[in-house]
């Protein structure tokens, strides 16, 4: 835990970390926990597909647990999009970074594809 507290006094004003310049997002411990959380739980899924395949499992079934994974990762990136704009995109504009909003539209665009 100090480890990081120390990364942490290390970020410049820009909200990036001094020692490698990309920029961070301090989560809360909650926050963190429950993305963590969904990832374990779509890392499981996805080696559940692997075992589905490795015993030569119908095709649907493995297609149908494809799906679920897809719309867990959609959900996942949901919940961080949210947290994002609720977060980092309202604190930079009030901040005065109005270049965010530009990232944030070019980000849906991406994320729109």
């Amino acid at each position: 835990m100090a480890e990081k507290e120390d990364l942490r006094k290390q970020r410049d004003d820009e909200g990036g970390c001094a020692c490698c310049g990309h920029r961070t997002k301090e989560r809360t411990e909650k926050e963190h926990k429950e993305l963590i959380h969904r990832l374990n739980r779509i890392e499981g899924q996805v080696r559940g597909i692997r075992g589905m395949v490795e015993k030569d499992a119908y095709c649907t079934d493995i297609l149908m647990q494809v799906a679920a994974v897809g719309a867990a990762l959609n959900s996942f990136g949901k919940v961080l999009l949210a947290d994002h704009i609720r977060t980092c995109v309202v604190h930079d504009i009030r901040d005065g970074k109005d270049e965010t909003i530009d990232e944030l539209v070019e980000l849906l665009q991406k994320l729109m594809k």
